[in-house]
This record gives C-alpha cells, structure tokens and sequence, in this order.
C-alpha cells in the first residue's frame, strides 16, 4: 500500500453545493518528492467568501482554474504512475478531504482510486498518545500555509516521525 497524504481547499462546506477549489497530494516517503497539485474551477455559482479566503484566492481567479474532469483525471493517472500497488488516502481532515476527493471523483470519472476507506492523521496521533486532547500539528515541518502541497508534506512528515520516533507500524 503507499499512502497519500491529502489535503483540499473549497469555497464551501460540502461538495456538489459548493466547490474544491485545489487540492495537493504526496506520497508518504522519505523526502516526500513526488506530489500533485490541482486547481479546479468551480461548479457551482455559490461561494462562501469568507471560506473562499481560505485558499488565497478570489473568485475570479478560480473562475479561470482546470477543468474539474480533467483535473481528477490526471490525478487518478497520476496516482496510477507512481503508486504501484494500491493508494491508501490520509489527511488532517478526513471528514472534511475525503468528502470533496471521493465526490469529484465518483462525480466526474466514474470511481475513485482510493476505494471506499480514508485514514485520519489526527485520530491515528490520538490513539498513539491515548490522550484524546493531545494534537499532532507540532510534528510539521512544513509550514502550514493553507497551501495544499505544502499542508499535505506538514502532515506526512508528522506519519514519518510518528513511524521513526513512536514506533507505528506502518510500511511505506
């Protein structure tokens, strides 16, 4: 299996009513070198301003982002080149990732190369402190910049060092 360390940025709470504006991946290995990044124009007329901010961009400038198909669609060939075996999804946010990366992809090729199943990074920390209020952010390296490529490689460098120096197993 080789995890893929995900992270989205949308206009909105929920995909379908609202859009994912980027996203960014990369594969959870040492040196964290092989990452995707898309920008996707937006499906829909409505917008949250205040969650569009988020991302950095306006809505003008999403407007004149990739094709929402074809961006998906060079993510699952993208996932299909450098994953060989099958990919497992993860993120700070499953909830919240997971929702707009299965729905676009159901939505606009047909399936979703990740199956049915996401892991939560937050959760597996939790488990591994078994302390419920404890936080894995501190484990970044990466700033967390709302970039998704940059937010993703923050958190796959968090699953390396709890591998390293807390002893998950986990094979990358």
């Amino acid at each position: 299996m080789a995890y893929i360390m995900v992270d989205i940025e949308s206009d909105g709470p929920i995909p379908g009513d609202y859009s994912m504006i980027c996203f960014g991946a990369v594969i959870v290995e040492e040196g964290l070198t092989k990452t995707f990044y898309g920008q996707l124009k937006p499906i829909s007329d409505k917008f949250i301003p205040e969650a569009l901010a988020v991302s950095g961009f306006t809505r003008e400038q999403t407007l004149a982002f990739d094709d929402p198909k074809s961006v998906m669609e060079n993510f699952a060939a993208w996932l299909k080149e450098v994953v060989k075996d099958r990919p497992v999804f993860i993120s700070d946010n499953n909830g919240f990732d997971w929702m707009f990366i299965c729905w676009y992809f159901h939505h606009f090729t047909g399936s979703n190369p990740f199956g049915h199943s996401s892991y939560n990074l937050g959760s597996l920390y939790k488990g591994i402190v078994k302390d419920t209020f404890q936080n894995f952010k501190h484990l970044r390296k990466t700033t967390h910049t709302h970039h998704p490529v940059d937010d993703a490689k923050g958190n796959a460098e968090a699953l390396l060092t709890i591998k390293k120096e807390m002893g998950l197993k986990i094979k990358f």
